[in-house]
């Protein structure tokens, strides 16, 4: 995570990285996207808004959305999101979700599947059990995107990227995949599972 104040905007800005989230009132929150999934949330009651930047490490089909060992990464940064924001006055009953993210921009194995609508899957899954309603979305394709968040209005900026031109966001998405499947990989070979919870 790091802080910088906008001249722009004249906000403070607060900028994630893969694996973290966010919760504000006043902030801009940013981050830039590949193949992995943020949600911003934001309560329309008390104004408190987050945002969160999640992949998940293989290929999680419909019918084992929510029992895949690759789900539980996303389960775990939703589930940081929604308590961190319940922690702090949230109420579930007046929250609004809006979902960036899952574009196809980097190479993954064939054994991996299809992780950018694995993720979009999940996403969309996920907040239909928790009865958050999606209030907007801008996923898939072939570009990353570059998102700001500003949590007192929840108004979202999105720049699309040139994946060949933008590269530095790409090699950040790879170390946090690597890292995300030599975890898993290790659970396997120890023959255990993952719980973050």
């Amino acid at each position: 995570m790091f802080r910088r104040y906008s001249e722009k905007f004249g906000k403070e800005m607060v900028i994630i990285y893969p694996g973290e989230y966010h919760v504000s009132k006043t902030e801009i929150i940013a981050t830039v996207l590949g193949s992995c999934i943020s949600v911003c949330i934001k309560d329309k009651k008390t104004g408190l808004a987050g945002m969160n930047h999640f992949m998940l490490p293989g290929d999680v089909r419909s019918e084992d959305i929510f029992t895949s060992p690759s789900a539980k990464y996303g389960m775990f940064a939703m589930e940081l999101l929604i308590n961190d924001l319940v922690k702090h006055g949230g109420n579930k009953d007046t929250f609004e979700a809006k979902i960036f993210g899952g574009g196809h921009v980097l190479n993954f194995r064939k054994t991996d599947g299809n992780v950018p609508e694995s993720n979009i899957g999940f996403v969309n899954a996920f907040l239909q059990m928790e009865q958050i309603p999606v209030i907007g979305r801008d996923v898939g394709g072939y570009t990353g995107r570059k998102i700001l968040f500003f949590s007192d209005t929840a108004k979202v900026l999105l720049k699309r990227l040139n994946t060949t031109v933008d590269s530095q966001f790409i090699e950040e998405e790879k170390k946090y995949k690597a890292k995300l499947f030599a975890e898993q990989e290790k659970l396997k070979q120890q023959g255990g599972d993952l719980t973050l919870f």
